[in-house]
């Protein structure tokens, strides 16, 4: 195993750990990549589709038209975010192209794409992403509505310990598979997301038959009339809404989570995007037209996370909802959690690699069977841990809301990087984007999260909120969250070496299956400015 010292002024030297080099053309920050990519390249476009489309058909699309119609009032504002959901994928697709093609050799997304547009002050944001992915990057909400719905399915009584142990039970089988094999994994994605689409396009079909006027509901066009009656205009609902359906379409960016492992890099991962885009919204929007056209307006507005269990047994009857929705339910959660797991765990193997992780080699190697098991495993415990701290009855949509909420201070940081990467890559004589966003594109996905922001704050109209507790509860939380990255930051690089009379430095080290990780050690003052060797007098693991 090498150890290599970052050093500043990009020249090459020697130490007894090995040869230090300078930082790859056009990554002028951050972690080296990784040449020999130790997680393999098998990852096809078919595959990248497919990563993209599972997580986008979650349980989303089956559990939320009830809680956006509460919150928006209306039919037609219901529809009209299935049709805005879209766009905002593309918008984002774009921003994400940018990045992707000036760091085709970084997998880990967000994480890596921050790192590069903010390296000063060192490890600021960096910190405070690792943290937020650290806390919030379960997969609890799919686990706990897959549990409902088995519970639904079974016909026995609802108790937050039966929610719980279901819910629990299909994380770990998730990471089992996750963790033994990316390439079955893969496969297990491909095969499950042909299910859901062909599920998808059942309830489409079972719509139009609705409509026909083919099956047991009376006036399919009966929710069709004064569509837009009822709707709010209080921003806050309409800002809750949209975390919604955002939440439904969040999967458009999951191969850039393994860009290093697809074939054809940048090129196919934006190909794969805008497929995964155009087939599942399709889809989306029609199933929703489908079940507005079977189940009555105040059912939908009351039904929770169930409204497709509703649609099924007005059309086909109880026991038909008690049976098939369950399976369909289930095939959509599984696929879901292992594209999410298989996607999260580069993100954390990422984290690992900047050194923010005790551990780091630990967390990015991988062995013993090529996979990220250890960040795979860790995800699996933080998810284990969501799925039990909130009140069962509020899971769902506080753990939804509370998602989101912190990312989008970082998508915010995203869209401002833009800028920020094009003048210092302008004044450094490196390379711009093949494939850049119009500022157009860039400021409106700017505009979107700074909406998103801000406009959950303001009080939603008496009814509109989805959660028994504080409506603004989420808000509050991911703030929280965030501010106690910046208390440990300062603690951490500010007030502790000054403190310990120490200094922060880099090391890289590479391992033996041709992972790459950064160390951060304490340098103590007194020790020299010049390392060639690593002595625990001198210098020790910041994080163990």
């Amino acid at each position: 195993m090498a150890v290599q010292k970052v050093q500043d002024d990009g020249d090459s030297a020697s130490t007894s750990y090995g040869t230090v080099t300078p930082p790859e053309p056009g990554q002028v920050h951050g972690v080296p990549v990784e040449v020999r990519n130790p997680l393999g390249n098998k990852i096809t476009l078919t595959s990248a589709v497919m990563l993209n489309a599972s997580q986008m058909i979650g349980i989303g699309v089956f559990s939320v038209a009830g809680p956006i119609l509460k919150s928006t009032g209306s039919i037609g504002l219901l529809l009209l975010y299935w049709l805005l959901g879209p766009v905002i994928a593309l918008i984002s697709l774009a921003v994400y192209n940018e990045y992707a093609s000036m760091f085709p050799l970084r997998s880990g997304g967000e994480v890596v794409y921050l790192e590069q547009a903010y390296p000063r002050p060192r490890f600021l944001v960096s910190t405070a992403f690792a943290v937020n992915a650290l806390l919030l990057s379960s997969s609890a909400t799919n686990c706990i509505v897959f549990a409902q719905y088995v519970i639904y399915a079974l016909e026995v009584e609802w108790t937050a310990r039966l929610q719980n142990t279901i819910a629990v039970s299909l994380a770990v089988a998730a990471v089992a598979v996750v963790g033994a094999s990316t390439k079955w994994a893969l496969r297990a994605v491909n095969v499950i997301t042909v299910v859901k689409i062909l599920a998808l396009a059942f309830i489409v079909a079972t719509g139009i038959a609705v409509f026909a006027g083919k099956t047991a509901v009376h006036d399919p066009y009966a929710n069709f009339h004064h569509v837009f009656s009822g709707s709010t205009r209080n921003p806050s609902s309409l800002a809750t809404a949209l975390v919604k359906i955002n939440y439904s379409f969040v999967g458009w960016g999951t191969a850039y989570n393994v860009l290093s492992e697809v074939k054809g890099g940048a090129r196919t991962v934006r190909k794969a995007g805008h497929i995964a885009v155009g087939l599942v919204s399709t889809l989306f929007f029609f199933v929703n037209v489908a079940f507005v056209a079977a189940v009555p307006k105040e059912e939908i507005e009351n039904a929770g996370q169930l409204v497709a269990a509703l649609f099924f047994g007005k059309v086909f009857g109880g026991r038909a909802a008690s049976k098939i929705l369950p399976a369909m339910i289930a095939c959509s959660c599984a696929g879901n959690l292992i594209a999410v797991m298989l996607a999260q765990a580069r993100v954390l193997r990422e984290v690992a690699r900047q050194g923010l992780l005790p551990f780091p080699e630990f967390f990015a190697s991988t062995k013993p069977f090529g996979t990220p098991l250890a960040p795979v495993t860790l995800k699996l415990l933080i998810t284990i841990f969501i799925i039990l701290a909130p009140p069962a009855e509020d899971a769902v949509n506080l753990l939804l809301d509370l998602s989101f909420y912190p990312g989008l201070v970082f998508n915010a940081a995203l869209a401002a990087g833009v800028w920020v990467i094009r003048a210092r890559r302008t004044k450094e004589g490196l390379p711009l984007s093949t494939t850049p966003a119009s500022d157009a594109l860039v400021a409106l996905f700017l505009a979107k999260s700074v909406f998103m922001l801000v406009m959950p704050w303001i009080p939603p109209e008496k009814g509109r909120s989805d959660v028994s507790i504080w409506y603004a509860t989420y808000c509050v939380v991911g703030l929280g969250i965030l501010a106690l990255c910046g208390v440990y930051y300062y603690f951490w690089i500010i007030l502790l070496p000054k403190w310990g009379g120490y200094e922060i430095i880099e090391e890289v080290v590479e391992m033996d299956d041709g992972a790459k990780v950064r160390r951060l050690v304490r340098k103590y003052r007194g020790a020299g400015h010049s390392v060639t060797t690593i002595s625990r007098g001198d210098q020790e693991p910041l994080l163990r």
